[in-house]
């Protein structure tokens, strides 16, 4: 579904992703991993369009998107719940949800979508006239996801969805991510939680400064001793 082929983006003359290539095959759950600062999210931002990648090529469905616009990549079917969630706090939950699918004309459709939401997240659906800066950030979390889900994505990049949240809402979190694969939805997970993210992944990559220096399943990566070490404490 998605291919990513020795891609370099900068900042300035700082180079934040130095030759990545990796691959999402449709209807896998795919895992990111690695430390701060080693290039995660800038690499969901090159996929999203918001930052442009400076060489190498983007295959999205086997068509290039390397030079696709943000708004119009959301079209084509890629959506993002970002870092730090980044919901609209001035809005309700309702409001925050309908955002997700300004790019959408099926207003039918739009309903039945966010039927679909509530049913993942029961929690959205009783605070859906609520202004989403006055909820948990658990609540928050869902919201952010929510919001992605709305504009019909075929692959959903979801960036850090446990940061900050208790134990027991990040296992709900995962459940859900899991749910919403198996409902025909394609899925690059960013996460610090390393057991956690290759627990549901049928395969990982470890980025670090920039390159991805470790690819295998979920299985594998959970065995490797240099993932254990660093990513899963052990």
């Amino acid at each position: 579904m998605l291919r990513l082929n020795d891609v370099w983006t900068y900042y300035g003359r700082i180079s934040a992703l130095k030759g990545v290539s990796l691959e999402v095959p449709e209807g896998a759950i795919v895992a990111l991993l690695g430390a701060n600062g080693a290039g995660k999210t800038t690499l969901l931002r090159t996929i999203s369009g918001i930052v442009p990648a400076s060489r190498g090529t983007i295959e999205y469905m086997g068509k290039p998107i390397e030079k696709v616009p943000a708004d119009h990549i959301v079209k084509i079917g890629i959506s993002q719940s970002p870092e730090g969630r980044q919901v609209f706090t001035d809005c309700t939950v309702l409001e925050n949800l309908k955002l997700g699918a300004y790019t959408r004309r099926d207003k039918a459709k739009v309903k039945t979508d966010l039927e679909q939401v509530f049913e993942h997240f029961p929690r959205l659906r009783q605070r859906s006239n609520q202004l989403a800066g006055t909820l948990s950030g658990g609540e928050q979390q869902m919201l952010a996801i929510g919001r992605a889900l709305m504009s019909q994505p075929k692959l959903l990049l979801l960036d850090e969805p446990s940061l900050g949240l208790a134990p027991i809402l990040v296992k709900e979190i995962f459940q859900i991510i899991q749910e919403i694969n198996r409902s025909g939805v394609t899925v690059l997970l960013v996460e610090q939680n390393a057991y956690l993210a290759l627990n549901i992944a049928s395969y990982g990559y470890v980025l670090e400064t920039g390159k991805v220096v470790l690819a295998g399943t979920g299985d594998s990566l959970r065995q490797n001793e240099e993932v254990k070490h660093s990513y899963l404490g052990h």
